[in-house]
């Protein structure tokens, strides 16, 4: 066998395997991004909670957090 061929092997197999992992990324990633949307959904017909006031608690959960350890 030429070592070419096994390169091209090689090389075909290593590709395989990045294709499919980067269509698992993909899938996860789109599923994650659903997921967020739908309960931001929820949040917002339900009980009237927009994107803004979400995002400001998420910058806000460290300094809560840190409150919540130390007691104050």
């Amino acid at each position: 066998m030429p070592v070419d061929l096994i390169i091209l092997i090689a090389a075909l197999i290593v590709s395989w395997l990045v294709f499919t992992l980067l269509i698992k990324v993909v899938k996860a990633s789109i599923s994650t991004a659903i997921f967020i949307a739908a309960v931001v959904l929820v949040l917002q017909l339900f009980f009237g909670i927009g994107p803004q006031d979400l995002w400001q608690q998420i910058t806000q959960l460290p300094q809560t957090i840190l409150r919540m350890v130390t007691g104050n």
